[in-house]
């Protein structure tokens, strides 16, 4: 079978939920060792293996279940010679992000936003976040157009109104609702006082994480207040 950490980037990247099963304990003399890895999907089991197909099974027949949760697990898995104790890790679809026009703050959160765990490109599904870098983009206003019908999860427009409402207003000039044209984030990112392309990437991508989990972007409140 292939590689676990090899097969389990390359179902991320394409976007696949799946789950990394792994054993943390021993008692006994199983058929394993700590540390065997195999990783499955909702019913398959994908690469490695955990030591006998009794495990392996048994982990198979749980994965569905975490990917239904949304949250990890463990389970003890028993075998005639001794038992194992195997984590289970659910890795859900990470949402999309389009990130449109060439510029430094462009290529600033293509280069992060994978480790905040988004996936960088184009739409693929329902989990959908845009941000357009580049307001003087001449096809700005036919690329939101397109992206806004996909009913993404968040729109963003890098600018202040000055340099963006005309495109509000084109927008408006299309017959799109009011509504539609009230979820473009405009200027868009955390204020945290960015002023370098890095920066402003940086502000961008804690207000995507801030709309992605339900958060204001505030402060946190100290331990025990």
């Amino acid at each position: 079978m292939p590689e676990v950490e090899a097969e389990l980037t390359r179902r991320l990247d394409a976007g696949e939920e799946v789950v990394l099963a792994t054993v943390i304990r021993l008692d006994g003399r199983p058929p394993s060792r700590q540390g065997a890895k195999a990783l499955f999907d909702s019913g398959r089991q994908l690469a490695g293996t955990l030591g006998c197909s009794e495990f392996d099974s048994a982990a198979r027949a749980d994965a569905a279940s975490r990917l239904e949760a949304g949250s990890p697990a463990l389970r003890t898995y028993r075998h005639d010679l001794g038992s194992i104790e195997v984590y289970l890790e659910p890795y859900l679809r990470r949402p999309t992000l389009v990130v449109l026009g060439d510029t430094p703050v462009a290529a600033a959160l293509q280069r992060w936003a994978p480790e905040a765990g988004f996936r960088v490109g184009e739409p693929d599904g329902s989990d959908l976040y845009v941000v357009h870098t580049d307001h003087d983009a001449p096809d700005l206003v036919e690329r939101l157009v397109g992206l806004l019908a996909q009913e993404p999860r968040f729109v963003g427009l890098v600018g202040s109104r000055r340099h963006t409402g005309h495109h509000l207003e084109a927008l408006a000039a299309r017959g799109m609702p009011a509504e539609d044209i009230a979820r473009i984030q405009s200027p868009v990112g955390l204020d945290i006082g960015a002023r370098t392309p890095e920066e402003i990437a940086i502000s961008i991508l804690a207000g995507l994480i801030a709309a992605r989990r339900g958060a204001n972007g505030g402060w946190m409140e100290p331990a025990g207040g």
